[in-house]
């Protein structure tokens, strides 16, 4: 039976934490030079995979894999995508528009579970999920999410599509580096 409390709870709670995230801001870098829906399935389907890890797992997952190993893991996927996206800056916009379905739905699935695999929405869902109905938090906390991806892609495709795809490759390959760093540095400042 679903708590009408705990899924409102779990909704706001992972709604106002994800504005401005990087997950979204993800969303609007790949919807502005690649294809709404696809953008938008992949990070549905990431979404759906992480807060049910977070609902299954709960607190015990941060346990089973040390913060360092997934530091060092985020921070060389997030240096890869800044990389790729800086050596395709040259790339004529038809090429990237024309991406295959599956893989643009597999990138954005890539990039999204990276980007929130252990960040501070899940860890609010698995704590929601020690406290609340699992089936709850998990649909409040995924459907949040849904609602914060679908904004990063309307304004993606909206306002950033409008810029030269040039720039929009070297600012997301800038943007995946600061990531990287983000992450690189948490993990020196954990020892």
């Amino acid at each position: 039976m679903i708590s009408i409390q705990a899924f409102s709870l779990s909704l706001t709670l992972v709604f106002l934490a994800e504005i401005g995230d990087k997950s979204q801001l993800v969303c609007m870098a790949l919807a502005a030079r690649h294809r709404a829906w696809p953008v938008l399935l992949g990070s549905v389907a990431a979404f759906s995979v992480l807060n049910l890890l977070a609902v299954l797992f709960g607190a015990a997952l941060a346990e089973w894999i040390p913060a360092s190993w997934l530091a060092v893991g985020v921070a060389l996927l997030f240096l890869w995508f800044g990389i790729q996206s800086l050596r395709n800056g040259s790339e004529e916009d038809e090429e990237c528009i024309q991406r295959p379905t599956h893989r643009l739905i597999l990138s954005t699935f890539m990039m999204i579970f990276a980007a929130e695999f252990g960040d501070k929405t899940q860890l609010a869902v698995a704590g929601l999920a020690a406290q609340q109905p699992l089936l709850s938090v998990w649909l409040g906390g995924t459907l949040a999410l849904v609602f914060t991806s679908a904004l990063g892609v309307f304004a993606g495709r909206r306002w950033l599509s409008k810029l030269p795809v040039n720039y929009l490759h070297k600012g997301s390959g800038v943007l995946f580096l600061l990531m990287a760093a983000l992450s690189a540095s948490s993990l020196v400042w954990s020892f």
